[in-house]
């Protein structure tokens, strides 16, 4: 595992559970506002943090912490994903999989193998303007199979969407919505101008909380709970 960050401590990533959090290297996405740059752009990692030193001191927080969280970047992206979360398993950790969606087979083989406990998955954008968000080359069939693997995995799980104003108006969001209609949870998250793979983005509009509510109440038709945060 290509491991660029290592939060040892968190009581806001995994709903209702303390949490260690491993951040991934690289991502096959480009998003403009994304916050994790050094994770993503090549040119900005750092040397990478020996998977010995993550199990040696989660090994000391077994009984004190409930879960770890593995986000990127992109985790699904890592060769060795499914074997560094089974070695969290057998250590009696739950797993939050923080993920873009982009490789539906390995999230399906994590659900398979029953490593994994709540699954989080970033919605960029309706799908018809998934590769201008993304500023990739996205297969979106494999996007909408995500979505429906998470949806019918059994498991705990959110779908997520950071929204900015110059990037998804109030039809995309519905358009949003319908694409994951009947699913658990949709989260709207707030844009944060701050530590962006793309500086020119910060000198954009921004929903302001009222705009964000409006959105939450004109999307939650179509889902069990939409939340802000």
């Amino acid at each position: 595992m290509l491991i660029g960050g290592f939060q040892r401590f968190s009581l806001i990533e995994y709903p209702g559970k303390i949490c260690a959090i491993v951040f991934t290297q690289s991502c096959n996405f480009r998003c403009p506002y994304c916050q994790n740059p050094e994770l993503v752009d090549p040119e900005r990692f750092s040397n990478a943090i020996p998977e010995e030193d993550i199990f040696a001191f989660l090994e000391t927080r077994q009984g004190k912490l409930d879960a770890v969280a593995i986000t990127g970047g992109e985790p699904t992206l890592q060769p060795d994903l499914i074997d560094f979360i089974s070695k969290l398993k057998s250590m009696n950790y739950l797993i939050l999989l923080e993920t873009n969606g982009s490789k539906p087979e390995i999230i399906s083989e994590l659900i398979e193998l029953k490593i994994v406990d709540y699954l989080a998955m970033d919605v960029k954008a309706p799908l018809a303007k998934y590769r201008e968000i993304t500023r990739s080359n996205v297969d979106t069939a494999k996007i909408n199979d995500s979505i429906a693997v998470i949806t019918h995995s059994g498991l705990d799980y959110e779908f997520r969407t950071t929204v900015l104003k110059s990037q998804l108006g109030k039809a995309d969001i519905l358009e949003i919505g319908k694409l994951i209609r009947g699913s658990r949870r949709y989260v709207l998250q707030k844009f944060v101008p701050a530590n962006v793979l793309d500086t020119k983005i910060i000198d954009a509009l921004y929903y302001t909380d009222n705009d964000l509510e409006c959105l939450r109440d004109a999307v939650k038709g179509y889902v069990a709970e939409c939340v802000v945060r």
